[in-house]
């Protein structure tokens, strides 16, 4: 589940290797890519830290991100 914090929205994601993890950025950074909305985001071993916000608006949470949010979850496998 999402979180708002300081905000952004947030969510941690763990896989079972970093070849999961990584092939789970590259998906994401394609998404992102396409929406022209880009997410900070932390790689350690077997864990995705994203953080979201719309940097144009202010930096605060928008439907922008919600959308992009709703997106990464489908990329989960």
């Amino acid at each position: 589940m999402w979180t708002d914090q300081n905000n952004t929205l947030y969510k941690k994601f763990e896989f079972r290797n970093f070849s999961e993890a990584f092939a789970f950025m590259t998906r994401v950074a394609i998404e992102a890519e396409k929406m022209d909305h880009h997410p900070a985001w932390k790689n350690v071993w077997n864990t995705v830290e994203i953080w979201l916000n719309t940097h144009d608006a202010g930096d605060v949470v928008t439907e922008k991100d919600h959308a992009l949010a709703k997106k990464i979850d489908m990329l989960v496998i």
